[in-house]
């Protein structure tokens, strides 16, 4: 058999491998409305970049298929307009060198929504462990706005670390890892931040 009509089969166990890189825990923080009311999963809904990224849709087009996959599988449907809701999608990713003496501390922060959640984490990372290789932080924000009266209904952050190398810095892996852990047991409980594995 020619190598080239062998060569899928061969690619195979890679392509489904690709499917299960460890990329190490994600730290999330949810806010939501459910206390007033607000139903979630149901209605239709699109996916945009927000404000801060729309000149950088291409960059963050693997996240916005990600957060897309996630609105489907809790329930939402695909408008072929505006929809119901709206999910604003942002994306903050931090290189840094971890050849520091001493731990530095790495934060992010601000408000991600209107509604006076403040979403800010900060995290502690020892850079030292790191040794002397590059590493990456990235935050996926996600808003999702009801659209009849733009109330911010649901918002939520799913920060990662690791080495510039490692599966977590590939956008592909990364952003669903990041939407996967954003949306697990949506809409989760308001204000509780968990770490995903």
């Amino acid at each position: 058999m020619n190598l080239f009509r062998k060569a899928p089969l061969l690619l195979l166990p890679l392509a489904l491998s690709a499917c299960m890189i460890p990329t190490g825990p994600v730290e999330v923080t949810r806010f939501n409305r459910v206390a007033e009311g607000v139903v979630y999963g149901k209605g239709s809904f699109s996916v945009t970049p927000g404000d801060a990224a729309a000149g950088d849709s291409l960059k963050l087009s693997p996240y916005l298929a990600a957060v897309e996959r996630e609105m489907l599988r809790v329930g939402y449907t695909q408008a072929l307009d505006q929809g119901d809701v709206v999910a604003e999608v942002t994306l903050n990713r931090i290189e840094f060198r971890g050849n520091s003496r001493s731990p530095v501390s790495v934060g992010a922060g601000g408000s991600t929504g209107s509604y006076g959640s403040g979403v800010g984490v900060g995290v502690g990372v020892n850079l030292n462990a790191l040794g002397d290789q590059r590493g990456i932080e990235t935050a996926l924000n996600v808003r999702i706005l009801r659209t009849t009266d733009n109330l911010v209904i649901w918002e939520g952050r799913a920060v990662q670390r690791g080495a510039l190398n490692s599966p977590a810095a590939q956008p592909g892996i990364a952003s669903s890892k990041l939407a996967e852990a954003l949306f697990k047991d949506f809409p989760g409980i308001s204000g509780e931040t968990v770490t995903v594995p």
